[in-house]
């Protein structure tokens, strides 16, 4: 057998087990699309309660390993085992198909670009895949999406149609549409990277807000404040494997790999630039005579190849709004 070249051998970190049982694990996971290799081997495990963020460039895998998570993509060769139930990819049959629906009925998937039905309102997107996946009546249906739009922060906004509402909005319903179906894992494909920087706060705060409540996800994201303080575990993919894994505090400020060096130099703000707004509006001074709060609150990390990480803005509104800066508010 080849020998892994650096760019394919994964550094693990020592002694983090989650607590708990395993709720997912994937084991040798294949994907192709023609001649194209997009996964490479993958094989992880995700404890009940953790929160898992998946870090890469762009093409390296991430949002395929969701979506082959959930089967909404299929691969060629693997296993994925969600609670008691196994998918083995590349089989086929009544078996497989059953499999697959056991999965996806314990997945809830959030997208990039919300994927709201636009000819009904907020509560009838809601209650779809209750009513026609469970079979849930109408009224139980309604009722539960009430509560999930409450605890979303949208409860005014029941009757509204998607056209009617902002970004920001929109996927807070996305994400109650997912946990209408009592999800036990949920998955986040770039949730945030569609929406203007000061809507980026309020889903973030909805996201932190069920990974404080025991939810088990699996996230792709660049908000790197998110996955600092939310993360259990963050890891960087590369050309369709894992390259290194760790908790995010030691990911991110003492990575051992040179590609994730090489990529997290490109993606964290640095010390003396101009002030940046970043993560849903957090205004970030990196400059010598930024205020000390700008970075995030506590002692700054030292030998962090001058780098530093914000913290996710969840002041100002109701959902973790940031109010305009002065002279926008026009806007």
């Amino acid at each position: 057998m080849q020998e892994p070249s650096e760019s394919q051998t994964t550094t693990r970190p020592a002694g983090r087990a989650g607590s708990g049982e395993v709720l997912v694990e994937v084991t040798g996971l294949h994907k192709a699309f023609g001649k194209l290799q997009v996964l490479k081997g993958v094989d992880f495990e995700v404890h009940r309660g953790e929160v898992i963020v998946l870090l890469g460039p762009s093409g390296s895998g991430k949002s395929t390993l969701l979506r082959c998570i959930n089967s909404l993509e299929e691969a060629q060769k693997g296993t994925i085992r969600v609670g008691d139930v196994t998918v083995h990819c590349g089989d086929w049959g009544r078996h497989y198909r059953e499999a697959v629906h056991g999965v996806r009925v314990q997945c809830g998937m959030v997208f990039q670009d919300f994927n709201l039905f636009p000819h009904k309102s907020v509560t009838e997107n809601i209650i779809e895949a209750p009513m026609l996946v469970k079979g849930m009546k109408k009224d139980e249906a309604v009722k539960r999406a009430h509560e999930l739009l409450e605890q979303v922060g949208l409860s005014d906004r029941a009757d509204y149609y998607p056209s009617q509402i902002s970004g920001g909005q929109k996927q807070r319903v996305a994400i109650a549409r997912a946990l209408a179906m009592d999800p036990k894992l949920m998955l986040f494909d770039e949730p945030t990277s569609a929406l203007d920087p000061e809507l980026i706060g309020e889903v973030l705060k909805v996201m932190k807000d069920l990974a404080d409540e025991g939810m088990t996800m699996i996230v792709v994201t660049h908000e790197m404040g998110f996955a600092r303080d939310v993360a259990s575990r963050a890891i960087f993919m590369d050309e369709g494997v894992f390259v290194e894994e760790d908790a995010p505090e030691n990911l991110f400020f003492h990575p051992k790999h040179e590609r994730t060096k090489s990529f997290l130099r490109h993606i964290l703000p640095k010390k003396g630039d101009s002030e940046e707004r970043v993560a849903g509006g957090a205004p970030l001074g990196m400059g010598r005579n930024a205020p000390e709060s700008a970075a995030g609150s506590g002692p700054r990390e030292t030998g962090t190849n001058d780098t530093a990480i914000p913290q996710i803005p969840l002041s100002g509104g109701p959902m973790g709004e940031v109010p305009l800066p002065p002279g926008d508010e026009e806007l």
